[in-house]
């Protein structure tokens, strides 16, 4: 298994920017796909961004586009997703997670396996 924590998360104006870590430790040598998710109040878990752990390609949420990056350091044990102009409907829970069984969608939250504890971010107005 893959054991996960995030951190992070705080509270933010408007405009500001935070970045969130994800330390992976465990089997993470059969890792294919860590992501980003995030849960907010009375709606249900949406993809944020995600990224192929062996060859680094990334994939947003049209939502967060060009205001968010994910990356992952060269040792393949921490993930981060930094997050600039953020926005009041940013505010939520968000969850990182890893997924090693092939031939998913990875957009899907129901695709990963591990998942860290979440970590809340919430921007004011």
């Amino acid at each position: 298994q893959v054991q996960l924590v995030e951190s992070g998360g705080g509270l933010v104006q408007a405009g500001g920017s935070l970045r969130l870590s994800c330390a992976a430790s465990g089997r993470t040598f059969v890792t294919i796909s860590m992501g980003w998710f995030r849960q907010a109040p009375g709606k249900e878990r949406e993809f944020v961004a995600r990224i192929s752990w062996s060859g680094g390609s990334t994939y947003y949420a049209d939502s967060v586009k060009g205001r968010f990056a994910i990356s992952r350091d060269n040792a393949k044990t921490v993930m981060y997703l930094q997050m600039n102009s953020l926005k009041p409907e940013d505010t939520a829970v968000y969850y990182c997670a890893e997924a090693h069984r092939t031939y998913r969608d990875y957009a899907l939250w129901r695709s990963y396996d591990s998942w860290g504890q979440g970590t809340q971010v919430t921007v004011s107005s």
